[in-house]
């Protein structure tokens, strides 16, 4: 088991390239937009050797009970079953499914989701630190 510290701000699957003699990992534009990350900043990194096909969707679990700062609100998730609502695919896992975020950074995997969709989802099952919704309509700005 992999201890996650409780600073921990975000969670990505990148590849490492070489250029110009150095070797660069980027950063996905939806870390900044989304605040988990700023530009100008500095960061520890932690790099973890992807094992399995599912073992991104793991580290984004395990990452995420240790990335959200409790809310005076709510310390549960900011999803419920059965709910519906209108979300942006950011990315896709390492199974092809579609990778939203929500309020607090919280992880919805939607299969059958590509990037910069922006679906309407229902949300099936929601665990601690991630919830799988299917799509109801494939494109909430065709209304």
């Amino acid at each position: 088991m992999i201890e996650i510290s409780d600073s921990l701000r975000s969670v990505f699957s990148a590849q490492i390239e070489e250029r110009d003699g150095s070797y660069i990992v980027d950063v996905p534009v939806s870390e900044i937009e989304h605040d988990a990350l700023a530009a100008d900043e500095t960061y520890r990194v932690a790099i973890l050797a992807s094992a399995s096909s599912t073992s991104q969707e793991t580290q984004e679990e395990q990452s995420q009970s240790t990335a959200q700062e409790p809310t005076p609100t709510s310390d549960g998730p900011p999803v419920d079953e059965g709910e519906v609502r209108d979300v942006t695919i950011e990315t896709t896992g390492d199974q092809g499914d579609g990778i939203a975020k929500v309020e607090r950074g919280y992880v919805v995997i939607v299969p059958g989701g590509q990037p910069g969709d922006e679906p309407s989802v229902e949300i099936e099952q929601v665990q601690a630190n991630v919830a799988f919704a299917s799509i109801v309509d494939p494109d909430s700005r065709a209304l």
